[in-house]
Formats: structure tokens, C-alpha cells, sequence
């Protein structure tokens, strides 16, 4: 964990501090008196606390920051000097651009999730499986021996098996297909009724903000759901799989650990009395330590306030008086490896705990120095519940930067340039007045300017030309602090690998082209994809992972179960997408391009591949481009068009070779290239009546 430095210390919390002093000489006095199971929690407790008190400094910065906040200190010394308190919110804007541009590649549209089951390249077959492939070729060969044909030797049986097993595999393969699209229409479904989508949006929030951010989940809750049943809705209470996000402030860990998994965990947790007493006859709580705790600690007399909550909540937008808190109980989450004999002594079953000596993964809930929970760890392999990656990872600690760290520098010098380009245009901005007030008659307000205005000097003993009032106008300094704004603006740039032009601001240069920009965007895309990496490889993949053992392992659906591992697409999807991008634009280009490619395509096909386009440039699709039923009406009417055309042009060239002598011959039209129609002797075509009808008409006779 890197170090800060010296901790400055607001103004306004010199009151925390020493309240926080007298709870911590409270504090060890009591774990004194503690003892087993709640005595190892309060000690777990107090070492992650102090452990990480720089860690929840920088992260109380890092939410001022992109609040767009100054600290109490660094506000209070501003104040005194009768600056300007102006905050340039670069902060915000890079994490506003990282956010969207997180959910565009990780959500995406439609039904797209950033991961996938995929079956295993090579899946084992079942025992059962090959029993089945021996009896059969057993049940081959005693056939064919039966119908007097030789045995065959070691290599054809060899080669008789393996193509049965081929086939087995094939047949097994196309099973595992099968199986791995049931269970990830069930995993979508249960992500979607556990709260996944909601819990993973305010992840990237916290991804892009705070050092580190984490996910919790599947956590398995009760609930109640208002369900059809026997003719009408009724709630119905049921168990299920929930996903939800951890607040930053409210997670801990070991201080030594170097992965969220190495040592201990720490959440904190904050109750009502009302949740509290919903845990009552929830299997795993004890109800008579959750009715002490009731009891005991009620109407706020119980809570474990650190000196940064009021910070926190007034930063958060939750201001409230924590010594005045009287509705809240703290209560403290520990997952930790713990001593079988202390399992024992708090009454945990001995089948539970067969070796006191030894250690065991749980988790044990402590309120004061009650523990109202403790449970193993249901997770075969232990790993806990918990999934947090950073936006920039930092080799050996479980904390990263954020997008907050990364421009802090920037976002400071930006400021200093702001308040600095605000004071001087102030100061500037119009005269200032030097009086001589020696020459002032008594009484005289020298701040009393008005246009106009009749002034009044007493005479001077000395005629040394000093001026009873002079006006001059302060140097400005704007241009020259308007670069160093600028210049540490872009340098925000540099330090997030967040351009401007991701957040739709002017881009120069190669900018100024959409060729140039679709450029830039896909160079930029190379920062994201490190952090989508890192997402990718702590958060999704081990989640849903554990998800999909938690079907393995509960699930009564035996369609389901197949050899599978999860795929993170991620980052992947990250690079099709901008390569797809390449591709469809240079296809449009082709076809548009080329009355060949044209002609092949239609306008059918032309359409769609425009809407496609115009979907991805985020247009309203719908009012640019015709859909698939209004081109097969537009296709109907063009057509029609066009027979109307050919007929007209036919007619028009039958006129066109009619005579000016009306008893003249007339020559119809070949229709096609045939030859001309074969006349009488007296010059009428052959057909009598009827085949003389167009000179009829030309004549005008009706005969």
C-alpha cells in the first residue's frame, strides 16, 4: 500500500480526533474483557481499521474530488485569503467519460453481457459412458464371431474402439452443447432476478472513482415475491441468488494481504432496528443474541463510528450528526479462517468442527460484543464472496488508482490556475484608487464614487505634487494563466489516457475528420482495454464462475450439468468491435461505391446495411432509413413504375413508326428484335379486320 505522506488533518475534524482517541482507549479496555469468538472479531476489527487509515483518506479526496469539492482545510485557507473558490470539474468530466465509455463495451445494446460458457475443448467422457462403449464392442465382436468371421487382432480392435469412442465424443460434444445454452439461459436469468445488472452499474462508477471497487455475491437471501398461485397472486417466499455493490468506505481487509482473498474480510455494515430484527429466525442468526442486541444497544446507545463517517456522509450527500444517529447499529462482517475450539465455545455442532486444533473458513457477524452470526463458509474451496479489481491495478496490494488518483496533480494545477485567472480578472477588471487622505476633508467617504461627483481637498503645507486621488488598473495576467490552465487540462489527458473527444468535446488536427477521429478513438482504446482487462479477470470471470458452481452443486435440473468454463468477453469484445466497425464501413463503402455490388445487393440489402450503419452512429434509425416492410412497398411501387415506363416508351415507339400517309403501310413494332409483321398485297397487314387494327386507329376508321 503506498503511503500518503502526512495526513492533513481538517479543521473541523479536530473534535473527531479526539473523540475518536477516547473510543479507542474505550475500545481496548473492553477487548480486554472479551473473550473467544467475539474477542478474535474485535481484533480483526481494529487492525484492518488502523491499517488502512491513509487508504480512506485518499478516498474521502478521490470522492471530493469528482464532486468537484474542495476539503474542509483546503477550503477554510481559501476563505481566509478572499480568493475565489471556483473548482474546474475535470475530474468529474474524465470520470463521466470513463463510466460511459466502461458500459458501452461491457453492456453494449441488446441482449449483449460481457461473458459466455463455452464447453470444454475436450470434455471427459463419463464413466457410464465408456462402460457403454466396451459392452458394445464386446456385444460387435461376439456377433461377428458368431457368424464365423475371424477374430480380429490387437490393431483392428484398437482401431474399432477409437472409432467408436470418436464417435461417442462427437455424440457427447454436441450433449455438451446443448447443456451449456440451458445453463446460460438459467445463470442470465438469475443474474437478472439478483440484482446483477443494477449492483455492476454502480461498480464502474466506483471502478472509475475510488482506488478500488468491489462486487458481493451470490449471496442466497429470502424473500418474498408476489407469484400466480391457485388462481390469484399471492406472496410467496422463496430463496434466491443476490448480486449487490460494496460500498468502497464499508470494506476492509488484512493489511498485509495482496489479494482480496489473502487473509481476512471486513464489511461493515450499518442497521436499523427494523433489519435487524428481520434476521430473527433467519437460519445460521441466533435469535436470543439478536434480541440482547435489541435490548442492549437499542435507540443508538450501540454504535462504532469512525471519525471519517461524517465526512463521508456529507460528501456522499448523506449529512447527519453521528453522535446524533439514533436510528443506526453498527454491526461488523468478518470472513476469516478461525480456531475450531473457538467455533466450539461460542456452539457450533462438533460434527461441524471434528478437529478443534485446526482452523475453519466462516463468517461471524459481531454487534458490540455479541456475535449474532457464525457459519462456515459454504464454498467448498473456500473463496469468499467478494470481487474487487481497480481501474489501474498496483502490483502486490489489493488497492489500485482510480481515475481521481491519476489526474490529481492535473486537477490541482488546473484549480490554482483557476482561482489565480479569477482573482486577477477581478482585481483587473476595473480601476483601482489611491487617496492621499491627508488632503481629505473630515468626514469625507472615500468610497462614495459616482459620476460627477464634487471633491473637496484641504491645502498641502509641502507643494511636493502629490495628487489627492490617482487611478490606475492592475496588470492582467489572463493569457498567460489561461495557457497554464490549458496546459494542465491536457495534461489530464496524458495522466488518464481519457481524451477530450471521448466526452464530445473539440478535437483538432486529425480530430477534425471523421477518418482522423475513428483513428484517435481506436489508439484511445488502448488504455481502456487494460482496465476492462483487469475487470474482466477479478470481477466477471471469478463471479459468475461462482455461480455456475452453485448450480453444479444445488441445482435439481440435470440437463444442465456438463463440463464448462466460463469466457470473459470483455476486452474482447472491445477489439471486434472496433475491427467490425473497420470492416462494415469499408462494405458500405464497396457497395455504395459500385453499381456491380449494387445490383447484386438490391436495395433491400443496401438499406439494412445503412440502417446498420446508422444504428451504430446512435441515430434514430427509424426516421433515416426505410425498414424491411417499407422497402417491400417502396420495391412494389418502383416496380410498378417501371412497367409503366416500358409500356409508355412501347407506345411511344408504335407512334413513332406510324406514317404521315394515311394510306400508306404501317410497320408494327418487332417486339423484341423479331421479325416485322408480314403485310398484303395491297399493302395491309396480314390478320384482315383485326390484324389492321393500329392503321384503324391511325386512320381513325373503325372498319
Amino acid at each position: 500500500m503506498d503511503k500518503m505522506g502526512p495526513m492533513l488533518v481538517p479543521a473541523a475534524s479536530v473534535a473527531d480526533l479526539e473523540r475518536d482517541s477516547k473510543k479507542r482507549n474505550t475500545e481496548m479496555q473492553a477487548s480486554a474483557t472479551l473473550q473467544g469468538l467475539a474477542a478474535h472479531v474485535r481484533r480483526r476489527w481494529e487492525t484492518a481499521r488502523d491499517g488502512r487509515r491513509d487508504l480512506e483518506e485518499r478516498m474521502l479526496e478521490c470522492l471530493r474530488q469528482r464532486n468537484g469539492e474542495y476539503d474542509p482545510s483546503m477550503s477554510s485557507d481559501i476563505k481566509q485569503q478572499g480568493g475565489s473558490e471556483i473548482f474546474i470539474r475535470t475530474t468529474s468530466v474524465k470520470c463521466r467519460a470513463a463510466t460511459s465509455w466502461l458500459r458501452d463495451t461491457l453492456l453494449g445494446k441488446g441482449t449483449d453481457k460481457p461473458w459466455s460458457i463455452d464447453p470444454t475443448p475436450e470434455p471427459d467422457l463419463p464413466e457410464d459412458v465408456l462402460n457403454i462403449i466396451k459392452a458394445e464392442l464386446a456385444t460387435q465382436l461376439q456377433a461377428e464371431m458368431q457368424q464365423g468371421m475371424p477374430m480380429p487382432d490387437e490393431g483392428q480392435l484398437r482401431e474399432i474402439a477409437q472409432e467408436m469412442e470418436d464417435e461417442a465424443y462427437r455424440a457427447y460434444q454436441d450433449e455438451a452443447e446443448m447443456r451449456v445454452r440451458r445453463m446460460e439461459r438459467k445463470m442470465e436469468d438469475q443474474l437478472t432476478e439478483g440484482g446483477w445488472s443494477k449492483a455492476f452499474n454502480e461498480f464502474i462508477d466506483d471502478v472509475v472513482t475510488f482506488p478500488f471497487a468491489c462486487i458481493k455475491g451470490p449471496i442466497k437471501r429470502r424473500r418474498k415475491i408476489m407469484q400466480w398461485k391457485e388462481g390469484s397472486m399471492q406472496a410467496v417466499e422463496t430463496i434466491r441468488n443476490e448480486w449487490e455493490r460494496v460500498d468502497p468506505f464499508m470494506l476492509y481487509w488484512a493489511p498485509w494481504a495482496w489479494d482480496i482473498n489473502d487473509g481476512f474480510i471486513i464489511e461493515r455494515h450499518k442497521l436499523t432496528r427494523d433489519s435487524l430484527q428481520a434476521f430473527i429466525g433467519v437460519p445460521g442468526y441466533n435469535e436470543d443474541a439478536i434480541r440482547a442486541v435489541l435490548s442492549d444497544f437499542g435507540g443508538g446507545s450501540f454504535t462504532d463510528w469512525l471519525w471519517t463517517d461524517s465526512a463521508i456522509s456529507e460528501a456522499e450527500g448523506k449529512p447527519y450528526d453521528a453522535e446524533n444517529s439514533e436510528d443506526l447499529i453498527d454491526a461488523v462482517q468478518l470472513w476469516d479462517s478461525i480456531e475450531g475450539s473457538l467455533l466450539l465455545e461460542w456452539g457450533m455442532d462438533e460434527e461441524q468442527i471434528p478437529d478443534p486444533s485446526l482452523s475453519y473458513p466462516c463468517e461471524v457477524w459481531l454487534m458490540g460484543d455479541t456475535v449474532i452470526r457464525a457459519v462456515l463458509n459454504y464454498d467448498p474451496i473456500g473463496r469468499k464472496p467478494y470481487y474487487l479489481t481497480s481501474y489501474e491495478a498496483k502490483p502486490g496490494s489489493v488497492d489500485g488508482n482510480g481515475v481521481a488518483d491519476l489526474c490529481r496533480d492535473s486537477q490541482s494545477m488546473v484549480n490554482a490556475s483557476a482561482r489565480a485567472l479569477a482573482n486577477n480578472m477581478g482585481i483587473s477588471s476595473g480601476p483601482q484608487v489611491g487617496v492621499n487622505v491627508s488632503r481629505m476633508p473630515p468626514g469625507e467617504d472615500i468610497t462614495d464614487l459616482h459620476p460627477w461627483k464634487i471633491w473637496q481637498f484641504e491645502s498641502s503645507e509641502y507643494n511636493d505634487g502629490t495628487k489627492p486621488l490617482e487611478f490606475f488598473t492592475p496588470p492582467s495576467n489572463a493569457q498567460e494563466l489561461m495557457a497554464v490552465l490549458e496546459k494542465f487540462s491536457d495534461r489530464a489527458d496524458e495522466d488518464t489516457m481519457i481524451p477530450k473527444y471521448m466526452s464530445g468535446q473539440h478535437t483538432p488536427g486529425a480530430g477534425r475528420t471523421s477518418s482522423g477521429l475513428s483513428m484517435m478513438i481506436s489508439n484511445a482504446g488502448k488504455g481502456i482495454k487494460q482496465v476492462i482487462n483487469n475487470i474482466d479477470k477479478n470481477v466477471i470471470v471469478p463471479a459468475i464462475e461462482r455461480l455456475y458452481h452453485d448450480n453444479l452443486r444445488y441445482s435439481e435440473d440435470p440437463d444442465i450439468i456438463g463440463d464448462m468454463h466460463i469466457v470473459a468477453r470483455g476486452a474482447s469484445s472491445l477489439v471486434v468491435k472496433e475491427a467490425d466497425a473497420i470492416r462494415r464501413a469499408e462494405f458500405l463503402n464497396l457497395v455504395l461505391n459500385s453499381p456491380v455490388a449494387t445490383e447484386v445487393v438490391g436495395q433491400s440489402g443496401a438499406a439494412e446495411l445503412l440502417r446498420d450503419a446508422a444504428s451504430n452512429l446512435n441515430m434514430n434509425v427509424d426516421k433515416v432509413v426505410p425498414n424491411s416492410g417499407q422497402m417491400t412497398i417502396l420495391e412494389q411501387k418502383n416496380k410498378q413504375i417501371e412497367q409503366m415506363q416500358q409500356q409508355m416508351q412501347q407506345m411511344q415507339m408504335m407512334l413513332e413508326q406510324m406514317p404521315q400517309d394515311p394510306n400508306a403501310p404501317v410497320q408494327a413494332p418487332s417486339g423484341g428484335g423479331g421479325s416485322p409483321a408480314p403485310l398484303q398485297p395491297d399493302g395491309a397487314p396480314v390478320g384482315g379486320k383485326d390484324g389492321n387494327f393500329m392503321r384503324n386507329v391511325a386512320t381513325g376508321s373503325n372498319g
